[in-house]
């Protein structure tokens, strides 16, 4: 019974030396020098329009992803769970890419396609739309990245579900929209809400794929992450510390919303 407390004993401070090597002391050092310069390091960022267009460019891609996501990620959630196709594995293993291929690699994948020389720049020269560079491959890049999670968490419920309900509710004469708003989306609510905030959270947080397709230009393509990454390389560290302050309180909040989520769905269990 000794030697088996000795071995958890060890597992727990094993566990909690490399938790607290790799996630707390890193993001307690940023929240410390963050709030030891005070509250000045907050008004050093709205008070920098670059800083402030930045934080509003990250929030208006963080509500289309939201919106996109929300609708995509039901349909096709129910697409992959209920339907049977030809084609549905290799339709379902793609939907995990954007979690296996590397932020930067994303962005110069779409480099290739929309940038000059890509294979798409003709077609956007006669319609004189610009994507890499600008506001539109901003959109694409942060709804790549962030494809997965609402997604997988609307087809992980479906599929602990069952389809009993829904086929008792056509049996008693519901339409497909009646059956899916008065049985399917009640049921989902969580799993969605869940999915929406981890896709919220993924795209505040998102660097690499925005850096490479847009270039982070100050004023036009410069998101919160790539002005803290610019905000470093140009020595204005109060600016760079608040604005890495104002997303780590984000990150707060979504995982206190997570918590929630978890608890009112356990409590419907």
């Amino acid at each position: 019974m000794k030697r088996r407390n000795l071995g958890q004993s060890l597992l727990l401070l094993l566990v909690l030396g490399y938790l607290g090597l790799i996630l707390v002391l890193p993001l307690g050092a940023m929240a410390w020098r963050a709030l030891d310069a005070g509250p000045r390091v907050l008004l050093d960022v709205f008070a920098n329009p670059a800083a402030s267009e930045g934080l509003r460019l990250t929030l208006v891609l963080a509500f289309i992803a939201l919106v996109a996501n929300g609708l995509v990620g039901v349909g096709a959630g129910l697409v992959l769970v209920r339907h049977r196709f030809f084609g549905r594995r290799l339709l379902d293993t793609l939907v995990d890419l954007p979690l296996a291929v590397s932020p930067v690699m994303t962005g110069l994948a779409f480099l290739l396609v929309f940038g000059r020389g890509g294979w798409l720049e003709p077609w956007l020269e006669f319609a004189d739309l610009k994507v890499s560079f600008a506001f539109p491959g901003l959109v694409l890049a942060t709804l790549f990245v962030t494809f997965p999670f609402t997604l997988r968490e609307v087809a992980y419920v479906l599929l602990e579900l069952g389809t009993d309900e829904e086929e008792a509710a056509v049996t008693l004469g519901a339409s497909p929209w009646q059956t899916f708003r008065y049985v399917t989306f009640p049921n989902i609510r969580f799993g969605l809400g869940y999915g929406l905030v981890l896709t919220l959270a993924r795209a505040l947080g998102e660097f690499g794929a925005v850096l490479v397709v847009g270039g982070a230009i100050s004023g036009q393509t410069q998101t919160a992450t790539t002005f803290i990454y610019n905000a470093l390389e140009e020595r204005q560290e109060a600016a760079a510390y608040g604005m890495a302050l104002i997303l780590a309180a984000a990150s707060v909040l979504f995982l206190l919303a997570l918590e929630w989520i978890k608890r009112q769905r356990g409590k419907e269990k």
